[in-house]
């Protein structure tokens, strides 16, 4: 059985990623517009004169991933961090995004949704039972591309810092 092919194929394992999610689905026209719109911004992004190879993703209709790396192999500077920022501020005011709070936690409900809370709601549903180490969750905070196409963005919560920051019970 052949292998799928790795995300975003043409960029390497080190190359940094910025995850930017939704507060809710994006619906397919508008993911065609952000990635049009991200697209053509990578096009010309470029780090003190060097340019940037890049590329965006959107991963279970929710986040918005944006990679690079500059093409000597370092990476990209804080100007070039500074107009992607710009460009996915960009991209959220022209199709009306709404991003979730950068210390909300994501995870997958029992009914296949994602779900966005804060610290403590996420381990008020881990007393209630609602969340376990099973629970798969989203970790936005990966820095590499290499970590999300190992895992490390989509995991089990018991397989993350999720479990040594929250008490999550192990199900039966």
């Amino acid at each position: 059985m052949p292998s799928e092919s790795p995300l975003l194929p043409s960029l390497p394992n080190p190359a940094r990623v910025w995850i930017h999610p939704a507060a809710t689905p994006l619906s397919e026209d508008t993911q065609c517009g952000v990635l049009r719109q991200l697209e053509a911004f990578v096009e010309e992004w470029s780090s003190h004169r060097k340019d940037v190879e890049g590329g965006a993703t959107i991963l279970h209709d929710h986040f918005v991933l944006l990679a690079g790396a500059r093409t000597d192999g370092t990476d990209p500077s804080g100007c070039a961090i500074d107009d992607a920022t710009h460009a996915v501020d960009a991209v959220a005011d022209a199709h009306d995004i709404e991003w979730v709070p950068s210390l909300h936690v994501l995870y997958r409900t029992e009914d296949g949704s994602i779900a966005a809370v804060p610290r403590s709601t996420f381990q008020e549903r881990a007393d209630d039972g609602c969340v376990t180490t099973n629970t798969t969750i989203f970790d936005p905070s990966v820095t590499t591309l290499g970590a999300v196409r190992d895992g490390a963005f989509k995991q089990p919560a018991g397989q993350s810092w999720h479990a040594d920051a929250f008490s999550l019970p192990t199900p039966a």
